[in-house]
């Protein structure tokens, strides 16, 4: 008795999870339309001593010296930069001896043009390219200032997953982010999984409406990392994420379209 019991149980559990599945309207193959998507970057730059330069990419501050040696940077990782040239730095993060990021750094003769020739690189060894334009943004010279870029060109395939998770959540498998996030929708956090669970180890989804949901990632110390609503359109083809990082005026735009 005790086991058809237990396996009716099973089968219901099934049934609702199947259904959740069916009647969500999230969940499918999600890919990055570029040509209406919008990607705004801010970095930091600041000297503070010879040789010796702050950086902050959207989270903590980094103070590293330059001279190409491998140094500690956030979340487990080192940072190291390179003079390679006149005008020009390499900068490269590492995590456990692997490599994540390379960047291509260039300044312009007039020193207000930065240009960053970024790869990213994922755990089976394929890149992911992004060329960004930075204009400065007040003061500084060299490589020293507050860059910001709203010009992107996008030259990659970004591919967002979105399946079921138990019987009322969600799981978001990120290409870009490289991140899996299992989640409730219940505003609670909950672990990360993937190449860049130490940067961003947590992250809570809640639900706005059918068809708005609330994304919040955490970093290492607790703190909010970035804030994003994914949206549905009315025909459920495609999907608008807009992640709120704190060092930007404006939201990035990313849209997504159903495969």
């Amino acid at each position: 008795m005790f086991k058809r019991t237990f396996q009716l149980l099973l089968f219901s559990c099934l049934v609702r999870c199947a259904l959740w599945a069916a009647d969500n309207p999230f969940v499918g193959d999600w890919k990055l339309n570029p040509s209406m998507s919008k990607m705004t970057d801010i970095m930091k730059v600041e000297s503070v001593g010879a040789n010796k330069y702050a950086f902050n990419f959207g989270g903590d501050p980094e103070t590293i010296m330059i001279d190409g040696t491998d140094q500690p940077g956030i979340s487990g990782t080192t940072l190291a930069v390179s003079v390679e040239g006149p005008d020009v730095w390499k900068v490269v993060r590492k995590k456990d001896g692997h490599l994540l990021i390379t960047a291509n750094w260039k300044l312009s003769k007039d020193g207000n043009t930065l240009t960053d020739n970024y790869h990213q690189i994922s755990p089976d060894g394929s890149v992911s390219s992004v060329d960004y334009v930075y204009q400065r943004k007040g003061g500084g010279s060299g490589f020293a200032g507050t860059w910001v870029s709203s010009s992107v060109a996008v030259n990659f395939v970004y591919i967002l997953q979105i399946r079921p998770y138990q019987e009322d959540g969600l799981s978001i498998i990120d290409s870009s982010s490289q991140l899996t996030r299992n989640l409730k929708l219940d505003g609670k956090d909950y672990p990360n999984t993937g190449a860049n669970a130490s940067i961003i180890p947590a992250s809570s989804l809640r639900s706005v409406d059918e068809r708005t949901l609330e994304l919040t990632d955490k970093k290492s110390n607790g703190k909010v990392y970035s804030d994003q609503q994914i949206k549905l359109s009315s025909d459920l083809k495609t999907l608008t994420m807009t992640p709120q990082n704190s060092n930007r005026d404006k939201p990035n735009l990313f849209v997504f379209e159903r495969q």
